[in-house]
């Protein structure tokens, strides 16, 4: 068993995103997943990009974005939705809203985010 104590998860951030490590290679012996959740102030994006031998599965906790998809597509993604990106998917998401916008990833085989994020909190 492994119990992650709040002060053993790390945040890493971009402008108007903060993404909680709440497990992850840095903070876990676990070879199969990364959890991680995600927060976008109103008006932030996380740009297109893929992860190209793992898959992901984003759970909308809080408030609605738009994900950004491949071929320039988007698509509405608000609270109590479940989106799976296979390996090389395509994915973003922006804050369109006027409210903070959460959802928790997990994301499979794990993934040090870190590369991602300017600065760790």
């Amino acid at each position: 068993m492994e119990f992650i104590k709040k002060y053993n998860i790390a945040e890493l951030s971009n402008p108007g995103v903060v993404s909680r490590q709440l497990l992850n290679p840095e903070n876990s012996e676990s070879v199969r997943v990364t959890i991680t959740e995600v927060h976008l102030e109103s008006g932030a994006t996380q740009p297109r990009h893929s992860h190209e031998s793992s898959e992901q599965i984003w759970y909308a906790v809080k408030g609605r974005g738009v994900l950004l998809l491949a071929e320039n597509e988007e698509k509405l993604f608000e609270a109590g939705d479940v989106v799976r990106f296979g390996d090389g998917d395509i994915h973003g998401l922006h804050n369109d809203s006027d409210e903070e916008f959460i959802y928790i990833s997990v994301t499979s085989p794990p993934i040090d985010f870190g590369y991602a994020y300017q600065k760790k909190g």
